[in-house]
């Protein structure tokens, strides 16, 4: 998969400005600084790939190093990186982020520091100066193996990097994920041991490294591998109290597993849209283009059955039969506890609890579509709930069958889930989308001055019954409009209710 080789290092003077690797260049032979490009940068450089951030470190003051960078570029924004153990700070230089460290632990040597980093491919280094002059073969610096590692695709920690970091033990596996490698079975071990110290990691910190395996396309794989050393467990305990949880026939899976291979499924789909939704593919595939839509699938299907374990019930009336009833806005619930505790955006939180709460309702309408055609009234009223997330939706669902198998799951139901797609996508091309997108028949003003009424609730719900009579092709125009209107306040009155 990469051809890695030594011969990349040099390709670095072509990844940066020339203006920024000179003024580095200048800064460390000004001020005597041994300067050596360290960590991901070389990592990247060596796989072949295009490194978006330039890592060095640096002998004596990083400060005074990076104050005097800034003058060499004549400019510059520093911002301080540091942590209770190391010195660190960023130079960000027209779009470029340079970020310079000190030797970690006060070690006198590059040697000594790289023993301390994270993984060994993370655990080399090359001088600046002779990577950027013309010796045609700088000598690569791997006191730990890693070159060796990174031609294995194998990930292998420091001695002590958890207990000096625990969100290593997260990292390890977002880099499985990102570059397709495999951890250690020593690493895996020393995380077993591990895995409860990750409770001590900031919470901004966490999510940023499950935000980065959620962006590849092997999040499933990595999910399920760390569930074996029981890192997993400690950071999604909502999720593992379905284990053991049994479900009714329509599956096979207890609610853990079957949130694990809906996960895998809904994985599948994203990487083929049109196996599964034929005829809609391109149309799919820009919608899962858009930024964060396809992490907050994964993110929903995995969750999306949080709910039963609180809310099943084995009813006597029922012959015995287990039931979650509500269990789609009770996951909801406890989905935005977790974001909350993790620190989400209220803009993710909000599309994931929204997937989750409304991810029986495609089934609901399969059912109606049993009996008979789906209603125009039906279609807008799912719509309207799922907003911009209804092709999402449908994804959802058929991730959700497609990990059902159970012996009184009813046949055909992906099928179903694509003709009934089909059937609201093209209510609302024909019926809804005329009616949201073109002008109002009527508005407040006219209620208040035709119908006499006062500002208040009534509107919305005029209003949105106004608009289903228009997508049931009921109301045409302003004189029905207000024909409509009228007759719904005279059934009002009937009923007596407030008009």
């Amino acid at each position: 998969m990469y051809r890695i080789t030594l011969e990349n290092l040099k390709a670095l003077s072509k990844s940066y400005p020339a203006e920024l690797l000179q003024a580095l260049v200048r800064t460390a032979e000004k001020n005597d600084r041994r300067m050596y490009l360290v960590g991901g940068t070389v990592r990247d450089c060596l796989l072949g790939l295009v490194s978006h951030d330039l890592d060095l470190a640096v002998s004596g003051d990083v400060f005074k190093t990076a104050r005097n960078l800034q003058g060499e570029l004549g400019g510059g924004t520093l911002v301080d990186l540091s942590g209770p153990d190391d010195e660190a700070i960023r130079v960000v230089w027209q779009g470029e982020q340079i970020d310079l460290s000190a030797f970690r632990a006060e070690t006198q040597s590059i040697e000594e520091d790289l023993c301390l980093r994270d993984f060994t491919i993370n655990a080399m280094a090359v001088d600046f100066l002779a990577l950027v002059g013309d010796i045609q073969h700088p000598a690569l610096l791997d006191p730990t193996g890693g070159l060796a590692d990174l031609q294995e695709g194998r990930v292998r920690h420091c001695p002590g990097a958890f207990v000096a970091d625990p969100v290593r033990m997260l990292r390890g596996y977002r880099l499985c994920a990102t570059l397709g490698f495999h951890l250690e079975e020593g690493t895996k071990a020393a995380i077993t041991r591990r895995a409860p110290l990750v409770m001590n990691v900031a919470a901004e910190r966490i999510c940023y490294e499950l935000k980065l395996i959620f962006d590849s396309p092997r999040t499933a794989y990595t999910l399920q591998d760390m569930a074996e050393t029981g890192l997993l467990r400690q950071l999604l305990p909502e999720l593992y109290r379905g284990e053991g949880v049994e479900q009714p026939e329509f599956h096979h899976l207890d609610v853990l597993e079957h949130c694990f291979l809906a996960l895998r499924k809904i994985e599948t789909i994203i990487a083929q849209p049109d196996r599964f939704f034929p005829g809609h593919g391109e149309e799919i595939a820009g919608y899962l283009g858009e930024e964060r839509v396809a992490r907050c699938l994964k993110w929903a299907a995995l969750m999306h059955d949080i709910g039963k374990p609180e809310t099943k019930e084995i009813r006597a009336d029922k012959d015995g039969r287990v039931t979650f009833y509500n269990h789609d806005e009770v996951g909801r619930e406890l989905f935005k506890q977790f974001a909350d505790r993790s620190k989400w955006s209220k803009a993710d939180t909000d599309l994931v609890g929204g997937l989750i709460a409304m991810h029986m309702h495609p089934f609901h309408l399969c059912n109606v579509q049993r009996e008979g055609d789906v209603s125009k009234r039906a279609a807008l009223k799912l719509c309207r709930r799922a907003e911009n997330a209804l092709t999402g939706l449908f994804l959802l669902a058929m991730s959700d069958s497609l990990a059902s198998s159970g012996e009184k799951k009813p046949e055909g139901m992906e099928e179903e889930l694509v003709t009934l797609f089909d059937t609201v996508r093209k209510i609302y091309d024909e019926n809804i989308a005329p009616v949201l997108n073109g002008p109002r028949l009527l508005t407040g003003k006219d209620l208040i001055q035709e119908c006499n009424l006062v500002p208040g609730p009534l509107f919305s719900e005029i209003m949105d019954e106004l608009e289903t009579a228009r997508v049931e092709g009921h109301v045409v125009d302003r004189n029905s409009a207000f024909n409509w209107v009228n007759e719904f306040l005279q059934e009002r009155n009937r009923q007596g209710k407030p008009g």
